[in-house]
């Protein structure tokens, strides 16, 4: 009963999101059975998980493609709880919390689903085929202190590209992100971790603007310029901008320059790195930015950047290395979660080529646009209540530990007191704490009521729960 209670108490702050109560209860029950369900067969899963009548599948479609919820406005509320629950936890850096930002490509089949395109997967991962044909998605993540290390808190994820709704929208995929993360209103001033693929002016300027600081990391091939000699007294003309150009990568060749430290990243001891810092002048962005150029003795060489360019050297190379970690959160939303699982098929979809980039509607019919960006916002409905359910097993695991081992009931050899457990081990013991939570909460609680009256006493699941 106490997981379940943790549980509520950081859903039920998600009210304001939906217009109606039974449509935020509708949200819920769906939150729930993506933190229990043992399969990831889309919706269906959600009705077995439960043990609800057939006719649910109905009303959770329904929830997925109404107009009354708001996922822009779920996302809002969702960081302002995670905020608020785990600031005692929260990674920081010089008093700013930690946040992380990267990318996933989703497999789709393009037939019925819009905003499916060709996809090309930058990854040295084998088993990824080199195309796809799926949807492109931005996530955000919190970055969470915990004792085995840190872990990635996701709060907001959406399709960024892959449908042109207006010919004049230059936005790009960048300027997208920039957006869903001021969106979620997080206190400034923050901390952004990403990778190359984010060390844009579309991308800095904004984020600066408005509070924030990026660390990440730039190609071998980046350059820099160093601050303009003194203009001489009395000289006509324009001041000069930016003095003399260097190539990072040339940096590297000067090994006296060089200082060794212990290596700052989590899980390495005893091991050894050497860095260079340079506070050189970035033309994308117009001012002076923090290099630091790493040789690592098994990972060679990275040049890292921050515009913060107060932060200690061992500190950004620390904090790029709590990056990944965002990539283990997309692997239990994937495998664990069924984050992105969802298959909501457009029926009246007009045909697009295999080839084809983002599919264009600017001219088509209104309605047929209505239709498109019904289908976008259900898949972000489902991707952000997937962010949700994970999020709220990190939660119950990091609050409750040991409530969650002792619900858990089965066994495990890597148990380790002391350190939080997985999303698949708080998973199993929600799912084995559901049946106490659904005949102990008070008569009066809307979910655990909304529940019981949709359950299917028939069936095996629901008969578990019922009894």
């Amino acid at each position: 009963m106490r997981l379940w209670s943790v549980w509520w108490s950081c859903v039920e702050p998600l009210r304001p999101a939906f217009s109606r109560g039974r449509t935020f209860l509708w949200f819920a029950a769906a939150v729930a059975a993506a933190c229990v369900r043992p399969d990831l067969a889309g919706v269906t899963s959600f009705v077995r998980a439960l043990g609800l009548r057939r006719t649910c599948y109905a009303g959770l479609l329904a929830m997925f493609h109404s107009t009354g919820a708001d996922p822009d406005r779920l996302a809002e509320l969702w960081t302002h709880t995670v905020l608020e629950r785990m600031a005692s936890v929260l990674l920081r850096s010089g008093g700013r919390p930690v946040f992380l930002a990267d990318g996933i490509k989703v497999a789709k089949a393009g037939r019925k689903m819009p905003a499916v395109k060709k996809l090309h997967q930058e990854s040295d991962d084998n088993t990824k085929p080199e195309f796809i044909f799926g949807h492109s998605c931005q996530a955000v993540a919190a970055v969470v202190r915990a004792a085995a290390g840190h872990f990635a808190l996701p709060l907001a994820c959406r399709i960024h590209e892959g449908v042109v709704f207006d010919a004049c929208d230059r936005r790009s995929q960048l300027d997208r992100l920039v957006e869903t993360i001021l969106a979620l209103g997080v206190p400034v001033p923050a901390l952004l971790v990403a990778d190359a693929y984010y060390a844009a002016a579309k991308v800095i300027k904004p984020l600066r603007a408005a509070g924030w600081h990026l660390l990440g990391a730039v190609r071998m091939n980046a350059v820099a310029y160093r601050a303009p000699p003194p203009t001489p007294a009395g000289r006509r003309g324009r001041r000069r901008v930016y003095g003399e150009k260097v190539r990072l990568r040339d940096l590297f060749d000067e090994s006296c320059a060089f200082a060794e430290a212990p290596s700052p990243l989590y899980g390495e001891k005893g091991v050894t790195l050497r860095y260079r810092v340079a506070d050189l002048l970035w033309r994308p962005v117009g001012v002076t930015v923090r290099f630091v150029l790493v040789i690592h003795p098994t990972r060679g060489k990275k040049i890292l950047f921050c515009t913060d360019t107060a932060t200690h050297p061992l500190e950004i190379i620390r904090l790029y290395g709590v990056r990944f970690k965002i990539e283990v959160s997309f692997k239990q939303a994937i495998h664990t979660l069924g984050t992105y699982a969802y298959h909501f098929w457009m029926r009246t979809m007009k045909p697009r080529p295999r080839a084809s980039g983002n599919q264009d509607v600017t001219s088509d019919p209104p309605a047929y646009r209505d239709a498109v960006r019904r289908k976008l916002r259900a898949y972000h409905l489902h991707i952000q209540a997937g962010v949700v359910a994970q999020g709220l097993l990190q939660i119950v695991a990091a609050l409750s530990p040991r409530a969650v081992w002792r619900a858990f009931g089965s066994w495990l050899r890597t148990v380790r007191p002391g350190v939080p457990p997985s999303e698949r081990v708080a998973a199993l013991a929600l799912r084995n704490a559901l049946p106490e939570f659904l005949a102990d909460a008070p008569e009066n609680h809307s979910l655990a009521k909304f529940i019981r009256r949709r359950v299917d006493p028939g069936r095996a699941e629901g008969m578990r729960l019922a009894s």
